[in-house]
């Protein structure tokens, strides 16, 4: 099936569109009063893959990024993948990290092996 571009603005998080995933082009706004109850709705699922934070404050943009329980948080962009960092998500978001050095420790199991000569 194919989900056309679409906007969801008004949202609440208590609603089964904030809380769920759709695997397309599909954004979801949910307003807020201020930073508190901004980390408080992005925190308030059971998901944390990846969040975005907008804003001109680069400073206050980072405050955020260390509140919010995602695997990744993006600045001013979105989905910006880079393979040489880990990318796994928090909560129920998946297991271990993919990528990265973190990615090589989870898929490597290591064995020590002596010999008496």
């Amino acid at each position: 099936f194919y989900v056309r571009p679409t906007i969801f603005a008004q949202a609440h998080n208590d609603m089964r569109i904030a809380q769920e995933e759709i695997f397309g082009p599909v954004g979801t706004v949910i307003p807020f009063d201020d930073e508190e109850e901004a980390i408080a709705i992005a925190n308030g699922t059971q998901y944390g893959l990846a969040a975005s934070i907008w804003t001109r404050d680069l400073s206050r943009a980072h405050l955020l990024a260390r509140q919010v329980k995602a695997g990744a948080v993006w600045i001013n962009c979105w989905a910006a993948i880079d393979p040489r960092l880990p990318w796994g998500g928090y909560k129920t978001s998946g297991i271990g990290r993919e990528n990265g050095y973190s990615g090589i420790l989870a898929f490597t199991e290591e064995k020590a092996v002596t010999v008496a000569l």
